[in-house]
């Protein structure tokens, strides 16, 4: 395909050791050429592709250097665009490399739309539309299982399993266009319904292995949402700082001193919590505390996981009933802290209203409870035990939802020869299920939709 070249930063923006300027298209190497000197006159334009070069940017308008760089030089197909990529190598800073990139600009590159690079990798036909999409799940791998499923993605684990069953399917469909169109031939076998059946259940079966997986994948790339809740000075800013292993939150004696949401992403046994530290949730006529509690209930609405707090060295209030009252039939694990003070806490009242919920009893103060508090996490989620193997998990919304489509399809093929339908009627929704698993690799997907997919993306990816 025929593009313009583009060029970004691919390097996070502040101050570092080195910062990248990314080129890829067809005047890649031309474009550099024209400001890059070599201490040996050598032109990038003859150098060997894979190999880096010495030497110096020069605005050609002033012959003015502006920075002392190391470029590498990558001729096409054999690069991650499949078009000829050049990375010059900066100084890191704000200055020096939004510099190498104005001089690109200038002499006729464009700058790159987020995402354009792994766009043109897709495009170009070098990844496929899930494969693109794991890239950014890579990029924001909070955990080195959440990396490591990403990983997997990209090198097409997913890919190979829905091209897979796709080519099952076109087979299936193949062969009943044939019983159609050409009866009279003896040697294709008869699609009957009991063969036709016994396809689509197959099929169907390995969609459901892999939503299997999703659940546990979405928490790997998404992270649980995880909410502290609790009465005033009952230890929440304590359990998130004990988690962060960070002094995040300001911790004292003095009720009421958390105002606001506090958000810190955590590491729990390789699982990425996106822990949420709220205003202790009660009445109070403080119009700036208020606030607070108003923002910790809507927090509340969206949590995954509740960790409610309860106070070991004070009575079993009103208060801590209705919080129990605001999580019921959510996930919640109880916690009973301050196990190093003298016990108030009527432990049968707790236990009477935390029914099933787990009960850890904590004193963050000695950090005393934190391992079984994790364990109990990891149980809640992944049965205690999460391997991760050559296990392909399907962590992606989209393709959830299209999988989901897939399979209704699927169903109601088979409902269709359960009552009898003919074939080549009930082959419309087994075409139908076909399109939808094209869509999570981009053999069948919209422009509108990869444009939107890809807008989501950091720049100079």
């Amino acid at each position: 395909m025929d593009f313009e070249t583009i060029a970004a930063i691919s390097t996070a923006m502040g101050e570092g050791a080195i910062g990248i300027v990314r080129l890829s298209g067809d005047e890649a190497i031309k474009i550099a050429d024209s400001v890059y000197r070599s201490p040996k006159g050598k032109s990038l334009a003859d150098v060997k592709s894979h190999t880096i070069h010495y030497g110096h940017m020069v605005d050609p308008a002033t012959n003015q250097m502006v920075d002392e760089v190391m470029v590498s030089v990558m001729k096409g197909p054999n690069t991650f665009t499949r078009e000829d990529t050049v990375e010059i190598n900066c100084h890191g800073g704000l200055v020096s490399v939004n510099k190498v990139l104005q001089l690109v600009l200038n002499q006729g590159a464009k700058l790159a739309e987020p995402g354009e690079f792994t766009k043109r990798a897709f495009l170009n036909g070098r990844i496929d539309l899930s494969q693109a999409e794991a890239v950014m799940d890579l990029i924001r791998a909070k955990t080195d299982k959440a990396m490591n499923m990403a990983l997997g993605q990209v090198e097409g684990k997913l890919s190979k399993l829905i091209r897979a069953l796709r080519q099952e399917i076109l087979e299936t469909l193949a062969q009943v266009e044939v019983n159609i169109d050409y009866p009279e031939y003896d040697d294709v076998e008869e699609m009957t319904h009991r063969l036709f059946k016994e396809r689509c259940e197959h099929v169907k079966a390995e969609i459901e292995r892999l939503l299997q997986t999703s659940h546990q994948g979405k928490i790997l790339r998404e992270g649980i949402s995880t909410v502290i809740i609790g009465r005033p000075n009952v230890g929440k800013s304590s359990l998130l700082n004990s988690l962060v292993q960070e002094n995040k939150a300001i911790v004292t004696d003095i009720p009421g001193t958390t105002r606001d949401v506090i958000e810190e992403y955590v590491n729990v046994r390789g699982v990425p919590l996106r822990l949420v530290d709220t205003a202790g949730i009660r009445e109070t006529e403080d119009i700036v505390e208020r606030i607070g509690v108003e923002r910790s209930r809507e927090v509340l609405k969206k949590a995954d996981l509740i960790l409610l707090v309860l106070n070991n060295a004070d009575d079993f209030t009103e208060e801590d009933v209705r919080l129990f009252d605001a999580v019921k039939g959510m996930d919640v694990i109880v916690l009973i802290n301050k196990t190093d003070l003298p016990r108030k806490l009527d432990i049968d009242k707790v236990k009477d209203r935390a029914g099933n919920y787990p009960i850890i009893m904590t004193s963050l103060k000695e950090e005393v409870g934190v391992d079984q508090l994790e364990e109990a996490i990891s149980s809640l989620f992944f049965e205690g035990n999460l391997q991760m193997g050559d296990a392909t998990y399907v962590s992606n919304s989209r393709h959830i939802a299209l999988l989901n489509q897939a399979k209704k399809a699927i169903e109601d093929a088979l409902e269709g020869i359960e009552a009898g339908v003919p074939i080549d009627l009930v082959q419309i929704d087994l075409t139908k299920s076909w399109e939808m698993l094209g869509e999570i690799i981009g053999d069948s997907v919209h422009e509108s939709l990869i444009d939107q997919l890809f807008s989501q993306f950091c720049l100079g990816k």
